[in-house]
């Protein structure tokens, strides 16, 4: 059976070509020298944007995120105590990477809401995400049954409903027979 282009794509972004000199290698050299949250024109990733809900239409914006890998970094006290209780290494975030990429994103633009976002590549420093945000008072997207539900959210990413927070929640469903998903981590502390 013949494959189609997003297919294509799909298969081409599981293993992304990152050798030296391959679009992808000027691709992050160039990301590094902008700002941490950029508007992009058009999803990278058309496939899985279009996957996750996103529309060529008004009202829908992409917006390419940097994160810096890796734990909290935290400043040596200068008072005494031993190395192992200063509590400077392995001091990690409750949130995924993605999540916070998300979240920086909604801050930067208040009137939109986040749908949802996906990993357009990682180099030594930072992992880059593409968040798709949505207008909520735009006459096109309350136009839009598919879309309109969104409306009436606000907040959503900063209570963990995009699939990312909702990951890190513990709410993902594990399949036929698998335990209960609704008691959250939350509940059962």
């Amino acid at each position: 059976m013949a494959k189609g282009l997003y297919q294509h794509l799909r298969e081409t972004w599981k293993r992304p070509d990152t050798s030296y000199n391959s679009p992808q290698w000027h691709r992050l050299i160039a990301w590094r020298k902008e700002g941490a949250v950029v508007r992009v024109e058009r999803p990278l990733r058309p496939d899985r944007a279009r996957a996750l809900g996103y529309k060529a239409k008004q009202g829908f914006i992409v917006v390419r995120t940097s994160v810096r890998k890796g734990g909290r970094r935290k400043e040596r006290p200068n008072k005494g105590r031993k190395p192992s209780k200063m509590g400077v290494s392995k001091i990690t975030p409750r949130k995924s990477i993605q999540r916070i990429a998300e979240e920086r994103a909604a801050k930067r633009y208040p009137n939109m809401e986040v749908l949802n976002s996906y990993s357009v590549g990682k180099d030594g420093m930072h992992h880059y995400y593409e968040v798709i945000l949505v207008d909520r008072s735009h006459p096109a997207i309350r136009n839009d049954g598919d879309v309109n539900w969104i409306c009436d959210e606000n907040g959503r990413v900063f209570r963990g409903k995009t699939s990312a927070g909702k990951k890190s929640r513990g709410m993902r469903h594990r399949g036929k027979g698998a335990e209960k998903v609704r008691p959250s981590r939350r509940a059962n502390k």
